[in-house]
């Protein structure tokens, strides 16, 4: 499914409040509530809403959202931060890339790139690169998650603990104000901070979406991570860890 702009933005408004009506919907976009549940009723079929009586509310927690759906949301800001990430990442390098749909956008950017050793517990990077002979795939074992195809378990970070690589190209599932790097499973979480643990230069890739989620397991924090890069940071408090940490920001937003 693509997600027209307004579709988006009822998206946002949803994970920030937990819910949207219909009613307030159409005043806030002056369009007719028929209109409005088309869009809702579109993102409920994709899994990305759950329709109720005047409104939706939005599919988040532990069942978290669809994971094709959530390559739709935001795609333009995540294929900028892949190519800013990209950009950064130098032939001949060696670097894990962890699950998500933004280290997945960083992967589709480096296809160019010569030299580079990539170790990863995400299939779908796995599958992407494996067709290009410059670039040498190493993927962990362990546990395949059925919803997103990502590698979990402690022989995924028995695999990723005996490596040592130039960079770490991680994403998350949510940016808390404090600082706090969160996800949904406590198993990708080990997998997680053994990149972290095993990589000179880490980088956080992640779109401004993650500062209105909510997940329970911390990964680790913000202050941990050599760069940063995202659309923008549209919470001070965050910035502010960022300057005090001294973790390079670069935002790809115009």
């Amino acid at each position: 499914m693509f997600l027209t702009p307004r579709q988006t933005e009822i998206v946002e408004l949803a994970k920030t409040h937990g819910r949207v009506l219909v009613d307030d919907l159409a005043t806030r976009f002056s369009i007719t509530p028929q209109s409005i549940r088309m869009d809702l009723n579109s993102l409920c079929a994709a899994h990305v809403l759950v329709r109720f009586h005047g409104g939706a509310l939005f599919a988040g927690g532990r069942e978290n959202v669809e994971y094709a759906s959530r390559r739709q949301i935001a795609a333009p800001e995540k294929m900028a931060i892949g190519r800013a990430t990209a950009s950064i990442i130098p032939d001949n390098s060696s670097l894990f890339i962890n699950i998500g749909t933004t280290t997945e956008a960083v992967s589709q950017c480096l296809v160019n790139h010569t030299g580079l050793m990539i170790v990863t517990n995400n299939i779908n990077v796995a599958n992407e690169l494996r067709l290009y002979p410059s670039i040498e795939i190493a993927i962990t074992g362990g546990v395949v998650r059925h919803s997103d195809g990502g590698i979990v378990g402690e022989a995924a970070v028995d695999f990723i603990n005996q490596f040592r690589v130039d960079y770490a190209v991680i994403g998350v599932s949510a940016i808390d104000t404090d600082g706090s790097l969160l996800d949904f499973d406590f198993r990708e979480v080990k997998v997680a901070q053994a990149i972290m643990a095993n990589a000179r230069h880490i980088i956080l890739v992640a779109d401004s979406t993650k500062y209105a989620r909510r997940a329970p397991v911390k990964i680790g924090r913000l202050e941990q991570i050599h760069t940063f890069v995202t659309d923008r940071i549209t919470e001070p408090a965050v910035r502010k860890i960022c300057v005090e940490g001294d973790v390079e920001v670069i935002e790809v937003a115009p």
